[in-house]
């Protein structure tokens, strides 16, 4: 029987609520006050024979100093948080604004302040109103400075991270793993476990439409495959995640007539691209702060052959995968959905994403004109040479030297480029 989900619609999920900014702080706040409660379970206990006696008095003041600065620090931090969002858009690219949005420590460290001052203002009350024993009172006191601690420990480890947070160093780190972690799970599903459309031996005669218009996002395989086994059919996809989709392009093709609403529920359509489930989007976001750099308001060249560096690494991610699949060639590959055929990711398109905006407005800049065809020469010598990885890579390394012979002046950075071009071979 097949999984309900598949692996992707799940952490398609996953991120999709690590992206909500309030998921986290709700979830504080729903504990805190949890614990405040808890704590009432001692009086019921033998544990106020064994413990010294606590004053109210004293837990008063530490929650009154715990709920009149906590609001006041989780509104600095909601302010520092959206600076810092501004600033990534600035200087970067808008389409990172979810990566950031997503910092696992901003989250936390607004997440902890606000749940502190929703555990200070319900234990206040509760004190007035003599809720607590003996026993309840002692454990509210060990509960308010465990809070205390971890606030502590909280704000010392987000200074840290707030002072890189929107950076341009740090905002490219977090689209390169989320790209890279796109590109292994594509690695490991280059199909998202259906069977490569190449394989196949023709369509179906039913087109399915779209109502919407928008991206791709996620296409629940195993929705499709439930449908196909319940009525005998075979489902060609044409489309992969990321791709835009308009009414009158065809998202999929059907042997068997059917109603499109049961196959087009099982694509998910936005208007904006995911990183998780597109490994395509990483590469033009990179490609998208590159561009801003090279412009001239930034002129920052350093940051574009940063890039470079970043998008060699995560085309290299291929490189042990194939090499690892040549070994093996073997063995029979087995599809976990074998009514359900995908497009394979386009390698040209992927090097047109990564390197045309970088080589275009960098032509005149020898230093970026070099770490391209350096980038470029490395790909082509890591893969084998019928790859379509080399193949592209030699394709965009004569692009990209064309393209900067005519915009440099200089005739020794033409001879250097000359030079770095022909290494290659």
């Amino acid at each position: 029987m097949e999984a309900p989900i598949t692996v992707d619609k799940l952490r398609f999920l996953l991120f999709s609520v690590k992206d909500k900014l309030w998921v986290k702080p709700l979830g504080f706040c729903l504990l805190s006050i949890f614990a405040v409660f808890a704590a009432k379970v001692a009086d019921g206990t033998s544990l106020a024979q064994h413990i010294p006696e606590i004053k109210e008095e004293s837990v008063q003041t530490l929650l009154s100093i715990m709920a009149s600065s906590m609001m006041v620090i989780a509104t600095f931090s909601a302010g520092t948080m959206v600076n810092a969002y501004a600033s990534a858009g600035q200087s970067s690219t808008p389409r990172s604004l979810s990566l950031l949005i997503s910092d696992d420590a901003s989250q936390n460290a607004l997440s902890v302040f606000i749940g502190a001052f929703i555990f200070s203002a319900v234990a206040l009350t509760a004190i007035s109103h003599a809720f607590f024993g003996e026993a309840g009172l002692f454990i509210l006191l060990v509960l308010t400075c465990s809070a205390f601690a971890f606030v502590i420990l909280t704000f010392i480890r987000w200074v840290d991270s707030v002072a890189r947070l929107g950076r341009v160093g740090s905002t490219i780190l977090k689209v390169e793993n989320a790209t890279a972690r796109a590109i292994k799970n594509r690695i490991q599903h280059p199909c998202l476990g259906a069977i490569p459309n190449g394989q196949t031996k023709g369509q179906g005669k039913h087109e399915i439409h779209s109502n919407k218009v928008g991206y791709i996002q996620l296409i629940d395989i195993a929705k499709l495959q439930r449908w196909a086994d319940d009525n005998d059919a075979f489902i060609n996809v044409a489309l992969l995640p990321g791709e835009f989709v308009t009414p009158e392009k065809p998202i999929a093709y059907t042997n068997v007539w059917c109603e499109s609403e049961n196959i087009y529920s099982a694509f998910t359509i936005g208007e904006e691209r995911s990183f998780e489930a597109d490994p395509r989007f990483g590469f033009i976001v990179l490609a998208e702060i590159a561009s801003r750099a090279l412009s001239p308001a930034v002129n920052d060249h350093g940051t574009a052959i940063s890039i470079i560096s970043s998008v060699t690494r995560l085309i290299l991610l291929w490189s042990k995968a194939l090499n690892q699949e040549c070994k093996n060639s073997k063995k029979h590959r087995e599809y976990a959905y074998d009514r359900v055929s995908l497009p394979e990711l386009s390698v040209h398109d992927l090097f047109d994403d990564a390197y045309t905006s970088i080589a275009r407005d960098g032509a005149s800049n020898i230093e970026v004109a070099l770490h391209i065809q350096k980038s470029l020469r490395s790909i082509q010598h890591c893969f084998d040479k019928t790859s379509p990885f080399a193949k592209s890579a030699e394709i965009f390394a004569e692009q990209c030297f064309c393209r900067c012979t005519q915009h440099l002046d200089f005739e020794d950075d033409k001879t250097r480029l000359q030079q770095c071009y022909e290494k290659r071979e």
